[in-house]
């Protein structure tokens, strides 16, 4: 996808400052510093649309982006980008919060298209990883997993990452996790293709 135009439209903290389009929305979900942010600046070939930081719970709000695609007919859609989960330095009260404000959102929002599950390619999942990727299927939301971070990985490591992501959420459709590096190209094609198909 050649991207035209890509904006926040808006930091958003309950439901009455969603946009009020009917624009499809792909949602990132993941930890505290997975990547999310660099994810969607390399997607849309931007360096700082979605501000990154080195600094954990940096996103503390839902950051809706509106992308825009170039030429006639050109698709449109909204990158949401959630608050990490699993910050230990966060409070119990705004974990809490965080947690109810992702979970209406993900339940109550009819714009929703596809979740993006963003996991740390260097490690096991996680049990906060585990436990969120439960729950969205529980509710039948069946997310793409994007393993992050896969430039650091040797290429045996990498088809072992995503072997052991596989295991570790009972995922059986290699299609569904995606080694992907904001360094090279690596996983970007995928990435969009997912996207496409549901916008």
């Amino acid at each position: 996808m050649n991207v035209k135009n890509a904006e926040l439209v808006i930091s958003a903290v309950s439901p009455k400052q969603y946009p009020e389009d009917e624009r499809s929305e792909i949602v990132l979900l993941g930890r505290s510093n997975v990547g999310k942010s660099s994810f969607i600046n390399k997607l849309i070939n931007r360096k700082m649309l979605a501000r990154t930081s080195s600094q954990p719970g940096k996103t503390q709000t839902m950051n809706f982006y509106n992308i825009d695609e170039s030429g006639e007919g050109g698709r449109v859609f909204r990158f949401v980008d959630m608050p990490g989960y699993g910050y230990a330095r966060a409070s119990k009260k705004d974990r809490a919060k965080w947690g109810a404000m992702i979970e209406e959102y993900l339940q109550k929002r009819d714009n929703l298209k596809e979740v993006l599950l963003l996991i740390d390619s260097r490690h096991e999942p996680t049990e906060d990883d585990r436990l969120m990727f439960d729950w969205l299927e529980y509710y039948d939301l069946h997310p793409t997993v994007i393993a992050t971070k896969a430039d650091k990985l040797g290429k045996n490591q990498r088809a072992k990452s995503k072997k052991t992501i596989m295991k570790e959420l009972g995922i059986e459709n290699p299609d569904r996790v995606i080694l992907f590096s904001t360094q090279e190209e690596k996983g970007k094609e995928d990435a969009w293709k997912v996207i496409e198909e549901v916008i």
